[in-house]
């Protein structure tokens, strides 16, 4: 979990390691990560009972709602403080920047009944919303006020609502510093 955590850490702080004074007055979203990823690894059932009511009073307090079972891969970076929801059901890889707004859920019925799964190094923008089970492929950057409910390829810019894709190399290059 430790070694998750500092990758964690590293998107945010890079190779300079986190600062003494970040380190007693942790921002509410490196907090809210930190209790996510103790909630979601820990096996010992009261200490994850504890983990889980601390996360859903960070839920209360930051206004992020990511369940302790959802899957995220390490180097998780949530961009500011506000309203992001993410299923549980939802798969989440490597390097993946989220920011305000962002909704992650799940289609009940239909061709794509189910949850996202969104692959490594992915910028999400701002009230971007991704739904049903679609699948998001590496180094995609999803712009703010995107709606997805298709698959998008590797290699994309996804823009619009009704959501658009469009071919770019090195789709994420200066929007997700500090990978690990």
């Amino acid at each position: 979990m430790n070694s998750v955590f500092k990758k964690d850490l590293y998107r945010y702080y890079g190779e300079s390691g986190e600062p003494f004074l970040k380190k007693v007055f942790r921002p509410l979203e490196i907090k809210y990560i930190s209790v996510f990823r103790k909630a979601n690894m820990c096996r010992f059932l009261p200490l994850k009972l504890f983990y889980m009511l601390r996360l859903l009073n960070l839920s209360y307090r930051t206004h992020i709602q990511i369940p302790e079972r959802t899957s995220i891969g390490e180097g998780f970076y949530i961009g500011h403080l506000g309203r992001i929801i993410i299923h549980p059901d939802a798969k989440l890889g490597k390097n993946i920047n989220i920011a305000t707004g962002v909704t992650i859920g799940m289609e009940n019925r239909g061709k794509r009944k189910g949850a996202p799964q969104i692959s490594d190094n992915c910028w999400i923008g701002t009230n971007a919303v991704i739904v049903g089970n679609v699948k998001i492929g590496s180094d995609v950057l999803i712009a703010p006020l995107t709606y997805v409910n298709f698959d998008v390829p590797d290699h994309s810019v996804v823009v619009g609502n009704p959501g658009r894709i469009i071919p770019k190399e090195n789709a994420t290059k200066d929007y997700i510093c500090n990978c690990i």
